[in-house]
């Protein structure tokens, strides 16, 4: 059974408390946060190694095999343990909204995290290109099946609108931040995988966007000259506000008011009983 919703916000709260002293060692905080960038960097490459081969054949299981890779990218968050930018929105306004932590921490938190997720996602998606990982599989002088995945990838999401992009990254950080949520929730590291698998198979299958996902993809399209750093700013520009708009107010603060205490409700004072008459006396005031 799930813990109860006022208990996960407790350990919640008491979570964003432990964010806002760790950010103070900022070396070490954007070392964690350069680690969530490569974790989810780890997911996106896997991602377009499996599903590149299958999108070049035109298989309707593309999309399939697309979600059902990525989960690999909460389970190294969650269980090695790392700073994400994308569910520390939820976590901050939660602790925000327990009085757990200040609006100058909260902020503190979200550019950090933000920050090292950027660092490490391209340095992930530097290491990759050098080693051609992507360039497996292709023939001799052609992309290999995972650049031409890249490419398409890049040239869809410059080709979304600015409102595109952002009810796209709403809607993923609403999965993402219910994974997380979920996860919390539970205490066995089987449901938890379970929940956290779900949620993102969703996100990837639906084709929403996810601000630090984006970081590896366009990182690996500049390098493979697929994309320019302008195209990630871009993108960046319009995921990053959606992004803490699903997980942070649809999921944080929804959630923080939902298991809100109720206020204890006053009992209604009970009307005092008007003193009884005596029937005689009645019976002498009737009289003329």
């Amino acid at each position: 059974m799930p813990i109860p919703i006022p208990d996960a916000l407790t350990e919640s709260a008491d979570l964003a408390r432990t964010k806002a002293q760790q950010v103070r060692l900022l070396p070490r905080y954007l070392l964690s946060s350069a680690f969530a960038g490569g974790y989810v960097g780890v997911a996106v490459v896997l991602l377009v190694s499996v599903a590149g081969p299958l999108a070049a054949s035109g298989s309707a299981a593309t999309k399939l095999v697309q979600g059902a890779v990525f989960g690999v990218a909460l389970t190294l968050v969650v269980f090695a343990g790392a700073e994400l930018f994308t569910g520390n929105v939820m976590y901050m306004l939660q602790g925000l909204s327990a009085r757990t932590v200040r609006l100058t921490q909260l902020a503190a938190v979200w550019v950090a995290s933000l920050v090292g997720n950027l660092v490490g996602s391209i340095g992930f998606a530097a290491l990759v290109h050098a080693g051609g990982t992507l360039a497996l599989g292709g023939p001799a002088g052609k992309p290999g099946p995972g650049e031409a995945m890249v490419a398409s990838i890049v040239k869809a999401k410059n080709a979304a609108t600015g409102p595109q992009l952002f009810w796209r990254s709403v809607l993923c950080n609403l999965l993402v931040c219910l994974a997380l949520w979920m996860a919390g929730r539970t205490r066995s590291d089987t449901a938890k995988l379970a929940v956290m698998w779900w949620a993102l198979f969703a996100f990837i299958a639906s084709g929403f966007e996810h601000s630090v996902a984006n970081m590896t993809i366009f990182g690996l399209g500049v390098f493979e000259g697929t994309a320019t750093w302008s195209n990630l700013a871009r993108n960046l520009l319009w995921t990053v506000p959606g992004n803490i708009v699903g997980g942070g107010m649809l999921v944080g603060l929804a959630y923080s008011w939902i298991g809100r205490p109720a206020q204890p409700v006053t009992a209604s004072p009970e009307p005092i009983p008007e003193p009884a008459v005596d029937a005689e006396l009645a019976k002498l005031v009737r009289q003329p």
